[in-house]
């Protein structure tokens, strides 16, 4: 459910900005030949022909109902990659590919149009964006393959070129009401402007928080073990044995971050979702109580 009254596809299930079939009233005018009997509002007619002293007839005007277009914009740097099947911990590879299932085909059944886009390698080696425009035929296939077949060697400041990639983009496709999902653990999050400037053009911006919660949303204690700990991008392994001091410092710095980064973008009016588990049933769920909480949250406010 898009905050705004969007411009999207006809026949949807949104509320538009145009006029056209739907529930929602946009207002009064006077009747035209060839307007549906079915529209016209008679007691508002006796009461204008009652003061006219004439035969006058008013019909009403609805809101179109239209369906969103939907971006998922996958963040495919290095730390997206962690972490291995085998392990514990959350499987950040996996939980994006479910995500992304599940809002393409949630997209779908709502007769909307659907898109996905990153910045990884493409097959040819160049670096141009990997971008399946918004459409009603399902890019669902593609995009699997694409999520199964990159490379996590995006570059620093990849996710902020993504997002500044669709907002300069004339033929995007991306009207009022479009949804963006971007998915990414944001541990190199966007500069505020670029969030900015994307709620600027009234998307729907919706933060997919992916981050483990043992290792990033926080950090263990471990005292007085060496750990061996890799860099996501060169591969390059350390290890590094942490007092208890230094484990319980670098707990704090990373819930410090992780709240800043929840309350930055709920200050921005963003709805994020959280995600610490890369099983279908938590990753759809989770998308299910957000969705409730949004739908909710927008009938109170009507």
């Amino acid at each position: 459910m898009p905050k705004h009254r969007l411009t999207g596809l006809p026949f949807g299930t949104a509320r538009s900005t145009r006029r056209g079939r739907g529930s929602d009233l946009a207002g009064f005018r006077t009747y035209v030949p060839g307007d549906p009997i079915s529209t016209i509002d008679w007691r508002a007619s006796a009461r204008l022909s009652t003061a006219r002293a004439d035969d006058e007839f008013v019909v009403r005007e609805r809101f179109a109902e239209e369906a969103p277009s939907v971006v998922v914009l996958a963040d495919r740097r290095p730390s997206m990659g962690l972490y291995p099947d085998w392990s514990p911990w959350l499987q950040k590879p996996e939980a994006v590919r479910v995500a992304t299932v599940a809002i393409i085909e949630s997209a779908l059944a709502a007769r909307g149009a659907a898109g996905y886009l990153d910045l990884a390698t493409r097959p040819d080696g160049t670096r141009d964006p990997f971008w399946l425009p918004p459409r009603s035929r399902s890019p669902l296939e593609t995009a699997e393959e694409r999520l199964r077949t990159a490379a996590f060697d995006a570059e620093p400041g990849s996710l902020a070129a993504a997002l500044d990639h669709l907002v300069h983009m004339p033929a995007a496709g991306l009207g009022a009401g479009s949804f963006v999902f971007v998915l990414s653990d944001f541990l190199e999050p966007p500069p505020p402007a670029l969030w900015l400037a994307a709620a600027a053009r009234r998307w729907e911006l919706v933060p997919v928080v992916i981050q483990d919660p043992v290792w990033e949303a926080s950090f263990p204690e471990l005292p007085g073990v060496v750990v061996p700990m890799a860099d996501p991008a060169s591969g390059r392994v350390l290890e590094a044995r942490l007092t208890r001091g230094e484990a319980r410092a670098e707990r704090a710095r990373r819930e410090a971050a992780r709240a800043a980064l929840l309350k930055a973008a709920t200050g921005r009016g963003l709805d994020p979702v959280v995600l610490e588990r890369s099983d279908e049933t938590a990753v759809v769920g989770t998308f299910l109580g957000w969705a409730e909480r949004r739908r909710r949250a927008l009938w109170e406010r009507r």
